[in-house]
């Protein structure tokens, strides 16, 4: 399957801004994820906008049949569409019936629309438009995935690995197992005395509205990458709240971005980590699906105590350090401390990081793919146990990975994810696993509760796909029924290997990294060096930190089963399907408000 842009919806150039070279050249080396300063974002009120959110701005929503900006009474489909018996209702009924995507409540008046009974997902969500995919075997992303033979549980268990709760779906699916950025703050969790944000995107207004009242003056470090206007905006933002101190993170390799998002909460009765996959903007916590990893509360190591006691069998706590180190600021050394006047021995995930560099000797394996490649060598599963595995990858962006698949995409980064306990990893040729990576088709973004503008924070250019046509071929739609998330676009980023039933996992990352040599690295110097432009962090669950012997099991019929995001086994793109592209248009088929997509 290869990629043209004839297969978009309009085969006419795309009209780029004029950052649109800029913006691409560093989404092809970088994560994808663009500046602030290009995105011209940084509202403080929080309110969602039709021109894409999150990590990108590739476009404008507009609605079908008009060259303008959608009207202000188009206040959504659920505000329109009232319940009523037959008997009390004379209206006719809408000849589009539950594929209606129009928005006008005007519309809603005057024509009844059938209830949709097919499942709790799409009952609490707007109704969409449903669309042909390229092959009767592959459902669109706004169908129940039934064809999955497994399903899977919310509740978080040990693991404390949660989804973020998503505005529009059945209420059952934020019950357990999803938290929203204010359940993360609040104060049932403890005194805040406290906190430091790390983050790519961040709305200083709308993040202070998520503290608790009375912690909304308690001391907070802000690490962000932020430079030239973008840095500027940031400062004039924190000037109103003289609690706030700023940190800003070095990027010394052209196209590095601060991408790791993270939290501290320092409370009175001890010290909690959060990782996790949000931007601190609005967008990011309303209808995406993203990923936290709580810690416990880590107490207060006694008086006395060396600093480096309380670490884990996973170097939780020595890792963190390192990372923090590795910023080489000031301002973070307070926090450093705070970290060893704590016990983390309890922290069963490792850490798995990525720093900007040109790393080499001992610290080129303390960072990116060749961290996780280290950790798997020493504690992975069994090469017996995995055989014929495939590794799974999902994401919300994707870099350049070069011509060639073989060399760094199936080459050193697949041998990385590969590695298997006591053998030292190598280029894996003929005998490497089936490799199944997991990224929003079009039909994924267009039917998704925020439409088109989803497709924002999912900042493929076409520059990059025309350079990697083979990457279609390890394509998966985007569907998480089991967690009535199919509709909530992903900006999570996991990483995991199961076995060929699906029944059972050997590991588990959730991370801010997305599939590209930016975040993960690079080998140069025929392998001596590891070259990384980003920070990342993210966390890795192994079975054996959770009394488990070799593997997690996913089936909901065992005790502690993982709480898996999305749907098992992955669904391969159809014949006719395509990734989602941020700089092209979408015209012709409108997304599930009405709107089609429009690269400004």
């Amino acid at each position: 399957m290869s990629w043209s842009l004839s297969d978009s919806d309009e085969s006419t150039n795309p009209s780029l801004s004029p950052h649109g070279e800029r913006q691409y050249e560093e989404e092809e080396d970088c994560t994808g994820e663009t500046s602030r300063i290009e995105q011209g974002r940084g509202s403080s009120g929080g309110q969602a906008s039709t021109s894409g959110s999150g990590d990108s701005s590739g476009g404008q929503a507009r609605p079908s049949g008009s060259r303008g900006q959608r009207s202000g009474d188009e206040t959504g489909h659920r505000g329109g569409k009232q319940k009523r018996s037959a008997k009390e209702d004379q209206r006719p009924e809408c000849h589009y019936g539950r594929q209606c995507y129009r928005k006008n409540p005007t519309h809603f008046q005057q024509y009844r629309h059938p209830v949709d009974s097919s499942s709790d997902e799409e009952k609490s969500s707007p109704p969409h438009k449903k669309l042909k995919t390229g092959s009767s075997s592959v459902a669109s992303s706004s169908s129940s995935s039934s064809s999955s033979s497994l399903t899977h549980t919310a509740d978080p268990g040990p693991y404390t690995f949660y989804l973020t709760k998503v505005s529009g779906i059945a209420a059952r699916f934020n019950q357990t197992g999803a938290m929203h950025i204010t359940d993360i703050l609040s104060a049932e969790k403890g005194k805040l005395l406290a906190s430091a944000q790390f983050n790519y995107m961040i709305d200083i207004p709308w993040l202070m509205q998520q503290y608790p009242k009375e912690a909304r003056e308690k001391p907070l470090l802000i690490v962000h990458g932020d430079s030239g206007l973008s840095k500027v905006k940031l400062q004039e933002d924190a000037h109103h709240f003289s609690n706030i101190q700023l940190c800003q993170a070095r990027l010394e390799i052209m196209y590095g971005t601060h991408h790791s998002k993270m939290m501290f909460l320092l409370y009175d009765d001890g010290l909690r980590i959060a990782i996790h996959t949000a931007n601190l903007i609005h967008q990011d916590w309303h209808q995406k699906t993203q990923g936290v990893w709580l810690s416990p509360c880590f107490p207060k190591l006694p008086d006395g105590a060396a600093p480096t006691d309380g670490d884990s069998s996973t170097h939780f706590k020595s890792d963190l350090l390192a990372y923090l180190a590795a910023y080489r600021k000031s301002a973070l050394e307070e926090w450093r401390k705070h970290i060893q006047e704590h016990d983390m021995s309890q922290a069963r995930v490792h850490i798995v990081a990525s720093v900007p560099g040109r790393h080499q000797g001992g610290s080129k394996n303390q960072w990116g793919h060749l961290k996780l490649r280290q950790v798997f060598q020493a504690r992975g599963p069994p090469a017996d146990l995995v055989k014929g595995w495939p590794v799974i990858g999902q994401f919300s962006s994707i870099g350049s990975l070069g011509a060639d698949a073989q060399k760094w995409l199936c080459g050193e980064w697949l041998s990385s994810l590969a590695t298997v306990r006591g053998k030292p990893s190598l280029m894996l040729g003929s005998r490497q696993p089936q490799l199944q990576l997991i990224y929003p088709s079009v039909n994924n973004v267009r039917s998704s509760l925020e439409g088109y503008p989803a497709g924002g924070s999912l900042p493929y250019s076409i520059n990059t796909a025309r350079k990697q046509p083979y990457l279609n071929k390890f394509l998966h739609q985007w569907s998480a029924s089991a967690r009535g998330r199919t509709r909530a676009s992903p900006h999570i980023k996991t990483y995991t290997r199961t076995s060929p039933d699906c029944s059972r996992l050997a590991w588990f990352l959730v991370t801010s990294a997305n599939l590209s040599k930016a975040a993960w690295g690079a080998l140069e110097k025929n392998g001596a060096q590891l070259m990384i432009r980003s920070y990342e962090i993210g966390v890795l669950f192994l079975p054996q930190g959770f009394g488990e012997d070799t593997t997690f099991a996913v089936h909901t019929s065992c005790s502690e089963p993982f709480p898996i995001p999305y749907d098992l086994p992955p669904l391969p793109y159809g014949t006719n399907d395509q990734p989602w592209v941020v700089d092209i248009p979408y015209v012709n088929k409108p997304d599930s408000h009405g709107c089609v997509w429009q690269p400004s």
